[in-house]
């Protein structure tokens, strides 16, 4: 049966969207000029299926997962996943340095910048409508076990799917479409983004792969819009400019991303 659409007690979306939280109605958003609609993506809760059941393998999985990376508290592992935590734009895009070679500073990318602001309210608005539909619980939520920050503005239960997943992975996608010459470890990092979320516990595993499908689904239709080919390309030239000043990334972060993507929490423990 199709659940009721209901509002997470405390939202939300900020959390969801590649560069900021997505203004509260269609109106306000495309009168905006150049501002992507709904429309323009696709529906979520259509792409992505359901949440495990209660009771099913799968969330006996989820539990298991949850319960053992508790364990990760105070590594480097959980303080790079307190780092992905931050969802402020320049922040997310510098995350992938270590990826693409070279520091990404957004304010030197304004095109990228550009194409962030265009795109924000479809990802934000779709990516919202499906937390909704599901209103699946979060792990951390009845428990007096850590989490790598604050619950608080989280909503509680909107968990399904990973909307910092979604705003990572799809970071990644765009990033790898705009740098195809770094495409692999770029995409790589993204996973260990999401990957992040089951550190913090603030996800279980199962949201954390719908959000890399969530992400996919969005960003393969969205970077197709004829409107937004010219802010790509000329995305591209600011990050190929940058490239060839830009300082190299900071080699103990790299160190530990690479750690973090070759014992993958998706097939480990």
């Amino acid at each position: 049966m199709r659940p009721a659409l209901r509002l997470p007690a405390a939202l939300l979306l900020c959390a969801t969207v590649l560069s900021a939280c997505a203004p509260a109605t269609h109106t306000s958003a495309t009168a905006q000029g150049g501002i992507l609609p709904d429309s323009a993506a696709p529906d979520e809760r259509l792409v992505l299926a359901p949440p495990p059941a209660p009771g099913s393998a799968a969330q006996s999985d989820d539990d298991r997962v949850f319960h053992v990376t508790r364990a990760l508290k105070d590594t480097p592992r959980w303080k790079l996943a307190q780092s992905d935590a931050d969802l402020d734009p320049a922040h997310l895009v510098r995350d992938f340095s270590c990826a693409a070679g070279f520091e990404i500073d957004l304010a030197k990318a304004p095109h990228l910048a550009r194409v962030l602001e265009r795109i924000r309210h479809a990802v934000g608005h779709r990516t919202s409508d499906v937390k909704k539909y599901w209103h699946r619980t979060r792990p951390f939520v009845g428990t007096n076990l850590p989490i790598c920050t604050s619950p608080e503005g989280l909503g509680l239960n909107s968990s399904y799917p990973s909307g910092h997943t979604t705003a990572g992975y799809g970071m990644a996608l765009l990033l790898a479409h705009l740098m195809p010459e770094h495409a692999s470890a770029i995409l790589q990092r993204g996973r260990v983004f999401g990957e992040s979320r089951i550190v913090c516990g603030a996800h279980w595993k199962s949201d954390v792969q719908a959000g890399y499908l969530n992400a996919s689904s969005l960003m393969d239709v969205l970077l197709a819009q004829p409107e937004l080919q010219d802010d790509l390309a000329a995305a591209r030239q600011d990050l190929l400019a940058m490239q060839g000043t830009a300082p190299a990334p900071e080699a103990g972060t790299c160190a530990v991303e690479h750690d973090a993507a070759i014992h993958s929490l998706l097939s480990e423990p």
